[in-house]
């Protein structure tokens, strides 16, 4: 591995040695293991484009380990996330896809822990900044980089209103909104971006609301 030295930061608030390759892999990460809402027991990493390609060199491995045990893009430790994983008992694997996709910088990532799974794909756009395109077959456009909260619902009228009008309720504005759903009236996933972080009475009320099934968040 890769690197070890105090060069491979760059700045105080940011992975090197590249802020696509490194930091950005690093958030998407993050977001797996906010999304995932638990540390794994294992993660696979399908790494697509330039990713597949300098994974090792430009330290995109180390970075997705380090993202998925909860280490932000400035954590220090990240340059040691394979020994903090082993120490955890978190297994991980990387797969060079040969797929050609939009964009160069994709990675899917796998997590498990006991019987819970979850899929997310996600994508580097530069500077630090990533997308998340698919969430558990569910097409998505999340930045990542904004608090946001992500809601699994019944398909059925009524839902997003109730859930706008909780957040309303709660000050909370919205930046940016939309649903996915895999077909009509059955189970649909609602992406909401916010102002602020949202805290855990305001979690708890969403629950409770009719036809919410589950509702995680992406804090700052």
């Amino acid at each position: 591995m890769k690197y070890r030295s105090v060069f491979d930061i760059i700045g105080p608030v940011m992975v090197g040695p590249s802020s696509s390759h490194t930091a950005g892999a690093a958030r998407i990460g993050l977001v797996a293991r906010q999304l995932f809402q638990k540390e794994p027991e294992w993660a696979a990493f399908h790494l697509y484009g330039s990713f597949a390609k300098t994974y090792q060199g430009h330290g995109t491995d180390v970075a997705l380990v380090g993202g998925i045990l909860g280490f932000d893009t400035f954590d220090t430790r990240m340059t040691e996330s394979f020994k903090y994983a082993e120490d955890k008992g978190v297994s991980y694997s990387f797969y060079e896809e040969e797929a050609n996709l939009d964009h160069p910088n994709t990675v899917k990532i796998r997590l498990g822990a006991g019987k819970e799974e979850m899929e997310l794909v996600g994508i580097s756009i530069g500077g630090g900044k990533v997308e998340i395109k698919e969430l558990n077959g569910f097409e998505l456009r999340l930045s990542g980089n904004h608090p946001a909260i992500l809601v699994v619902h019944d398909d059925r009228y009524g839902t997003i209103a109730s859930v706008s009008t909780k957040l309303a309720e709660y000050e909370i504005n919205i930046g940016h909104m939309e649903v996915s759903r895999k077909e009509q009236g059955k189970e649909a996933l609602m992406v909401i971006e916010v102002d602020q972080n949202i805290d855990e009475k305001t979690m708890g009320e969403l629950t409770k609301l009719e036809h919410v099934k589950k509702v995680t968040k992406i804090h700052d």
